[in-house]
Order: C-alpha cells, then structure tokens, then sequence
C-alpha cells in the first residue's frame, strides 16, 4: 500500500525520488557522464551553485505521511479539440500549441521543436502504475507535423518519456538537445536517437532549407534522478530559442531560487519575445520550493527575464503534489492581478489550444 502511495507521486516516485534521496549525492562513479569538475559539477554529480538545498529523505517522509491532497477528477478534459499543426510556418512566426503538462509543440524560425515530449497515459518508471493523464494529448501523435527538434530538459520520467522517443525517432528522426549525461539515457533506450548533449553556457545551431535556430542551454533550479543511485548524475537546464521570430525562453522545471536564473537570462539575452514557463506541481510550500516555482513566482521570473508574453505549464495533465486541478489558474490570474499585467500576457495553455504570439503587447 504504501509503495503505491509512492509511486502514485509521480516524478517523486519509487525509483525517481525515495530511492534518490535515500542516496544522495556521491553514491558512486556517474553512469552518465565524464567530465572535469565546474562551478557546477563535482566530478561525480551536479549541483546548483548559489542554490538552496532540496529538502531530505526525513521531509519527503513528512510529506508523503502527513499530506493534504487535494483530489483531482479522473478526467479533466480540455475544452480545446485535438490541433491539427500546420506543417511548416514563416522564419518570423511563433506559434505554441501545448500537447499536455510539459509538452509544447513550438513552431519558430520555420522550424518544429517539441519541449519534453510525453505521449505515454502515465509519467512513471510502470507502465501499470503511477500518475495517468486526465486529459489526451492535445496533438494526436500522427498529426503532428516533421520534427527537426526535441528538447528534453532533465530526466524525471514527466519529462523524459523513452517510449515517446523511441516513437519520435522511427517517424521523425529529430535531433536531440540536451544537458550533459541525458544522451546516455535516452540512446540506452533508443540507440538510433541523435543526440547533442551540452553544459550549461553551450549553443547548437541547427539549420535545415525551412529554417534555421539556435539553442542556447541555460542554468535553472533544479535536480534529477532516474534510478537508485543516480540522483544528480545528469544535468538539468532551461533553454533559449533564437531565432528571427525573436527569443524565447523555454523553462521547464525550476524554483524560483531569488530569480537569480531569470535574471542572468535576461543579461544574457536582453529579454524575451515570449517565456514558456511551469505553474503547476508546487504544493506544499515548504517541500517543494527549491524545485518547483508557484505561479506567483512565474510571474515574477516573466518579469526578471523581461519577457513581454508567458505561456504557463506543467498544470492540470499529472497529479504530481497536493494541489488542486484549478489551484494554478487562480493563483495565476490573482499574481497577475497584483503585479499589474495584463492577463492576456500571460496565458495558461490547455491541451490543444494554439497560440500565435504576439511580437509585442499591445499599448492599451
């Protein structure tokens, strides 16, 4: 009973975070990655340089045994249809359509870049257990249109779904970017992938005769952990999409950690034309702030990083925490409210609903 209850969390999970935490960090020779150590990397795990600590075995017990879940519904459909992609859109546009939690098809530079892609009905290690989808994919994965990119931002089974790759890889044979260490992961399971595996700071280019971007690999607040002794093995990152359509910054999970990352993106890249960001999996408080901001604090990150739209995430598709399906948008309208932007600058996307960015807001 209480080995379900854990799994049931989802990212924080059996393999994915008991047994992660009960390691910690240093458990023994990385399986992922050799590298020379750096103001992030150990020599044996990453780390997050001037972050807070995620919270211990002790705390996750706390929580596990003494939470408050709010239930969600079996079923939470989306009032959008399923989309049906345009196959390929001008260099100058930036279209997001959201398949579901951190899945985001965006169409930018004339070219087709999926986020963190899950098809599968579960975000688990089990294919017969775990947090299930309580809406469908907002894309059926036949109608999507040629893939040129995948990003996959950390290994947490939400996130990196091998079984959506495999799929990926035999219709589209995309290319690959992530952070250092996930390559071996992903081409353990679907050795034909095309991978290209960077640091924090690292660029890839990437220029077909549709178009044409690059792909900045950027720091975030954050951990990963796929099995029993790889906790921070592997590095996780936020990415930045340039292209002629302009930057986009693309987040996917992360604490708010003071906004420090928000703001070295904004030196870095002088501002956003939109930031894709999380607003979901953030109860409670006191466990999950190092790792998952609120969509309070996703509104402030919009504003350290000078992004003029925000597109919100990782909400309403997997139970992941404790609160409720709805809890997001609400706190979100409410942050917004108080901040003084306008909602229609930031919008919490659903399951198939489309978006063309705008290149700027308007002045009313």
């Amino acid at each position: 009973m209480h080995r379900r209850r854990f799994v049931a969390t989802g990212v924080f999970a059996a393999t994915a975070f008991l047994a992660a935490c009960a390691t910690g960090r240093g458990a023994g020779a990385n399986p992922y990655y050799s590298g020379p150590p750096s103001d992030h990397f150990d020599g044996v795990t990453f780390f997050n340089p001037e972050g807070s600590e995620l919270e211990g075995f002790g705390a996750f017990l706390r929580w596990q045994f003494g939470r408050e879940r709010t239930p969600w519904p079996d079923t939470y459909p989306s009032p959008f249809p399923p989309a049906e992609p345009e196959e390929r859109l001008p260099e100058e546009a930036l279209r997001l359509t959201l398949v579901g939690h951190a899945t985001v098809l965006i169409q930018t530079g004339g070219l087709n870049i999926l986020t963190d892609p899950v098809w599968s009905d579960r975000a688990s290690p089990f294919d017969f257990v775990g947090p299930h989808r309580v809406n469908a994919p907002g894309i059926p994965f036949a109608s999507l249109p040629p893939i040129d990119l995948v990003l996959v931002s950390h290994n947490h089974y939400d996130h990196l779904d091998t079984a959506t790759l495999r799929d990926l890889q035999a219709a589209h044979d995309p290319l690959v970017i992530t952070p250092l260490g996930n390559d071996t992961i992903i081409q353990s399971d679907v050795p034909p992938m095309r991978c290209a595996a960077r640091d924090w700071g690292d660029v890839v280019e990437h220029a077909t005769e549709a178009g044409r971007v690059r792909i900045h690999l950027e720091p975030c607040h954050h951990w990963s952990a796929r099995g029993l002794r790889d906790r921070r093995m592997a590095l996780w990152a936020a990415f930045v999409i340039e292209s002629a359509a302009g930057r986009t910054l693309v987040v996917s999970d992360t604490g708010y950690n003071a906004g420090r990352d928000y703001r070295k993106a904004r030196a870095g890249h002088g501002g956003f034309r939109c930031a894709v960001l999380p607003i979901g999996a953030y109860e409670p408080r006191w466990f999950m702030k190092p790792q998952h901001q609120n969509p309070d604090e996703a509104v402030e990150g919009m504003v350290d990083c000078h992004a003029a739209f925000a597109a919100g995430h990782h909400w309403g598709t997997f139970q992941l925490t404790d609160e409720g399906i709805e809890a997001p948008l609400r706190a979100l309208g409410a942050a917004l409210d108080r901040h003084g932007i306008g909602r229609e600058r930031f919008r919490p996307l659903r399951p198939g609903e489309v978006w063309d960015v705008p290149a700027r807001p308007s002045s009313a």
